[in-house]
């Protein structure tokens, strides 16, 4: 029996001109840092696409083309598909980075407005996300969500985050059950902390509370990972482009953590 195998290149790109060639991705909270990344890694690797980011302003260099919108927005994120798609056909990807991470709190002085728009955000937006392309992706389609580690654990400090989190894996699973009969698979990566500018904001902000530098509060958080440092960027990333891409062309419905192994 004869086999074929398709080369590969080294740099991992298939020799038909690349592992995403011919795709066409919407990526919401493209504009900086884990979702520039994810953008310009897609594009590296021969997709082409749009960007949805509600501050444009500041944002970091991008090969795509983005309009600003909030995703929490249906009427806005409606009409910003719409015309993304009248402009240059529909999109097959679609890769829901968007979110926001809320300021420490306990159950006792949670802030009840920071937790809806905590959740309207990082659930609704997906949401608005998915309802605003599916209707007109095509099989062979592929939705990636951002997740967390806060995804399957809780958080003293986070409530309303973990609770986001945990409710962006259960929109993963039941979209993936209604959608896979129409050929789209949904996943999601889990990252674990990241030291993205947004991080380690948040890290000087809480530096009078936990006493702990920034190199200091990194250095802890590295030491609890089994590979005894911290994932980056690229690191997921390159997992968004494997979930992406028909590597996974049997995975759908699953979390994949991004956290150097914190066990």
């Amino acid at each position: 029996m004869d086999v074929t195998f398709e080369r590969i290149d080294s740099d991992g790109d298939l020799s038909a001109g690349g592992l995403l060639s011919s795709r066409r991705f919407l990526v919401t909270g493209g504009a900086r840092g884990i979702g520039a990344a994810i953008v310009a890694n897609l594009a590296a690797h021969g997709a082409d696409g749009a960007v949805i980011d509600m501050h444009l302003e500041g944002a970091e260099p991008s090969p795509w083309p983005a309009i600003a919108a909030d995703v929490t927005d249906e009427a806005r994120m409606l009409a910003a598909t719409r015309s993304l798609i009248d402009e240059a056909g529909p999109f097959d990807g679609l890769v829901a980075a968007a979110g926001i991470v809320p300021t420490w709190h306990s159950p006792s002085d949670i802030d009840l407005e920071d937790f809806d728009r905590t959740m309207s955000v990082n659930v609704r937006g997906f949401v608005v996300a998915l309802k605003s392309l599916v209707p007109s992706m095509p099989a062979g389609s592929t939705v990636v969500a951002i997740g967390s580690l806060n995804s399957w654990r809780g958080d003293p400090h986070l409530l309303s985050y973990a609770a986001s989190k945990h409710a962006v894996v259960g929109v993963v699973r039941s979209a993936a059950l209604a959608l896979g009969p129409k050929g789209i698979r949904v996943n999601a990566v889990a990252p674990g902390p990241i030291a993205t500018a947004a991080l380690l904001g948040r890290i000087d902000a809480r530096t009078a509370a936990t006493g702990r530098a920034r190199d200091e509060a990194l250095q802890a958080s590295a030491d609890l990972t089994a590979l005894g440092t911290l994932a980056s960027t690229t690191d997921v990333a390159n997992a968004v482009l494997f979930l992406s891409s028909h590597l996974s062309s049997s995975t759908t419905g699953h979390l994949l953590p991004v956290d150097s192994g914190l066990l």
